[in-house]
């Protein structure tokens, strides 16, 4: 009988897939489909299961709220025996992704505070837009920052080049390479690493979420990315199958986390 953690642990590297085609609900039409349970998105077959729950998740709409809720449950069930903190997940290689608004302060600043809501709501949206279709789960929204997870159970093992291309797409839907220059300045960053995955909480609340020192140092090295830069790790690079050849490359003492990164501009 396979643990919690080793059932969490083929639910994100991806061993669900043979499951989910077995799933009944593959029967009820029609597509888009959940990429878990196979439950549909579209009428008719949504209309008998939404209210149950079977509705686009809110960090991914490829996957069905109701399979969040399924796997919050089941955090609830395992509490930490050290903190009894609900604790559900398992480790996992993935990679990450952190991109955020440059001088953000400032631009706050110089317009009025309507104008700068409605540009960092743009900016939220943008990036919704652009993680959403690499498959990729928007762990949060901080401030001026974003934070997805490309996890392989939702973009397959190739994670590491999706997460690259994303970070590419970002900047370029935010701006940046226009004559006329970024509407929203970013500077990314992009890792990948083996890191805790799961559902943790605390006081009757619980997050899907990713914790570990490579998403510590995905942070820090997205502090130091310049403004249409997404600074890249060596460890992202190889797992992409990507050349460092021809690129500026760069040594990083980020915290006590020392890096080596290289540079993908988009101009």
């Amino acid at each position: 009988m396979p643990t919690a953690e080793q059932e969490w642990q083929e639910l994100l590297s991806g061993a669900h897939a043979d499951r989910s085609l077995k799933s009944p609900l593959r029967f009820i039409p029609s597509n888009p489909r959940c990429k878990l349970c196979r439950a549909p998105f579209r009428a008719p077959g949504n209309v008998l299961l939404r209210p149950f729950g079977f509705k686009p998740w809110a960090k991914n709409p490829h996957i069905c709220g109701r399979c969040f809720t399924e796997m919050d449950k089941h955090a609830k069930r395992c509490p930490s025996p050290l903190t009894g903190d609900a604790v559900a997940g398992a480790e996992v290689e993935l990679s990450m992704l952190f991109a955020d608004v440059r001088g953000s302060s400032k631009i706050a600043r110089q317009m009025p505070v309507a104008e700068f809501t409605r540009l960092m709501s743009r900016f939220y949206e943008v990036s919704k837009d652009v993680l959403f279709e690499a498959d990729a789960i928007v762990e949060k929204f901080v401030g001026d920052e974003v934070v997805a997870l490309f996890l392989p159970f939702m973009t397959g093992p190739d994670h590491a080049d999706v997460a690259l291309r994303a970070a590419q797409d970002l900047l370029r839907a935010t701006g940046h390479g226009d004559p006329q220059g970024p509407w929203a300045p970013l500077g990314a960053a992009v890792n990948t690493g083996t890191a805790f995955v799961g559902i943790v909480g605390s006081r009757g609340s619980s997050d899907f979420t990713a914790l570990g020192d490579p998403m510590n140092l995905t942070a820090h090295l997205a502090s130091q990315a310049a403004i249409g830069e997404v600074l890249v790790t060596e460890a992202a690079m190889r797992s992409a199958g990507r050349s460092l050849d021809g690129l500026e490359h760069r040594h990083l003492s980020l915290k006590g986390h020392p890096a080596d990164a290289v540079v993908y501009q988009v101009s």
